[in-house]
C-alpha cells in the first residue's frame, strides 16, 4: 500500500505542473504544447519498446485498443479540454468543475467496489468537497464576468473533461485490478501510443509552426524545454506512477489522491507567481490534506482489521 500511495503522490506532484505550462510557455498556444508533449509521450514509449519488457506482448486485441483509447482520450482529451475551458470560461469555474473528480470518482469506484461502508467514506469526502468549495468560491467571486456564450462553452469542455477523468480513473483500475492485469511498463507504453497516435494526426493542425523553427528565439527554447519536460517526466513517468497507485490501492483511495495534483497545482502556480497563498486557498489546501490523510488512515486500519462481517 505504501508503494501505492508514494507512486500516486509523485504522480500529484508531476501532473501539478500543467497547471501553470501553458503559461510558461506563452505566446505558443496550449494546443501547440499539447500535441507537441504527448507527441513526445508517443515516441519515448515507442524507443522505449526497444527492450523487451517494455513491449506490449501476450496483451488481448481488446486490452490493447482499451489502453490506445485511454491514452488517446482519457489524458489527451482531459488536457486539451480543461486547457480551452479556461481560455473561454476563464480560469475559476473549470477548476471548479474538474475539481470535483477526486469526490466523484471516489463515489463511483466504491459503488463499484463498496471498499468502505459510506458512513466512514463520508468523513474525508466532506473535507475535500468543502476544501475545493473554499477555495473555488472564493476566486469565483472575483472572477469578473465573461460572455454568456463563451462561459457556457467553457463550461461545457469542463464537464467533458470531468467525464474524461473520471473514465480513465475508472477503466484504468479495473485494467490494473483484474485477474489479467498488464505489467505496469507496458500498460504506461500502451497509453503513450494512444497519445503519440493522436498528437500524429493533429501534428497539421499547430498554430505556432512558423515560429517553432526559429530556434534562436528564446520563447521557442523555453517552449520546447517545457515540452520535452512534459512529454518525458511528466506524462509518462506521471502516467506510470498513476498507473501502479491504480494496482496497488483500492478505487475509492487512489481517486482522492487526484487532489494531491490540485495541491501540488496550487503550490507551482503560487511560485510562479511569487506570492504567498491568500487565507482561502490555505484553509481550502489544509482541508484537502486532512481528508487524503483521513482516507489513508481509513483504508490502512481496514487492512488490518476488517469491518466486522467481512471474511
Amino acid at each position: 500500500m505504501l508503494i501505492g500511495l508514494l507512486a500516486g503522490l509523485m504522480t500529484g506532484a508531476l501532473w501539478g505542473l500543467t497547471f501553470i505550462a501553458p503559461r510558461a510557455i506563452l505566446p505558443f498556444s496550449a494546443f501547440d504544447l499539447s500535441v507537441l508533449r504527448y507527441l513526445i509521450f508517443g515516441l519515448v514509449s515507442v524507443a522505449l519498446m526497444v527492450i523487451p519488457r517494455f513491449r506490449p506482448t501476450g496483451l488481448s486485441p481488446r486490452m490493447l485498443g482499451t489502453g490506445l483509447l485511454l491514452g488517446a482520450f482519457g489524458t489527451f482529451g482531459y488536457f486539451l479540454s480543461i486547457s480551452y475551458a479556461v481560455l473561454l470560461a476563464g480560469p475559476v469555474l473549470p477548476p471548479l468543475i474538474a475539481g470535483t473528480a477526486p469526490v466523484l470518482l471516489a463515489i463511483v469506484a466504491n459503488f463499484h467496489e463498496r471498499s468502505l461502508p459510506w458512513r466512514r467514506l463520508a468523513w474525508p469526502l466532506a473535507l475535500i468537497v468543502a476544501g475545493l468549495g473554499v477555495v473555488n468560491v472564493a476566486s469565483l467571486q472575483e472572477a469578473h464576468a465573461n460572455e454568456a456564450s463563451a462561459v457556457l462553452a467553457g463550461v461545457g469542455l469542463s464537464v467533458v473533461a470531468l467525464l474524461f477523468w473520471v473514465a480513465y480513473g475508472l477503466v484504468n483500475a479495473m485494467v490494473m485490478r483484474g485477474a489479467d492485469a498488464p505489467d505496469a511498463l507496458r500498460w504506461t507504453g500502451i497509453q503513450g501510443l494512444g497519445c503519440g497516435v493522436l498528437a500524429l494526426l493533429l501534428l497539421p493542425l499547430l498554430s505556432g509552426a512558423p515560429a517553432l523553427v526559429d530556434f534562436n528565439s528564446a520563447a521557442t527554447q523555453r517552449f520546447f524545454i517545457w515540452v520535452v519536460a512534459l512529454g518525458v517526466v511528466v506524462s509518462w513517468l506521471g502516467t506510470f506512477g498513476w498507473v501502479v497507485a491504480s494496482e496497488r490501492l483500492p478505487m475509492a483511495l487512489s481517486a482522492q489522491l487526484i487532489v494531491a495534483e490540485t495541491v501540488f497545482g496550487l503550490v507551482y502556480g503560487l511560485a510562479f507567481e511569487r506570492r504567498l497563498p491568500t487565507a482561502p486557498e490555505a484553509v481550502g489546501t489544509a482541508l484537502q490534506l486532512v481528508g487524503v490523510v483521513v482516507a489513508v488512515a481509513i483504508f490502512s486500519r481496514r487492512r488490518i482489521m476488517p469491518e466486522p462481517g467481512t471474511p
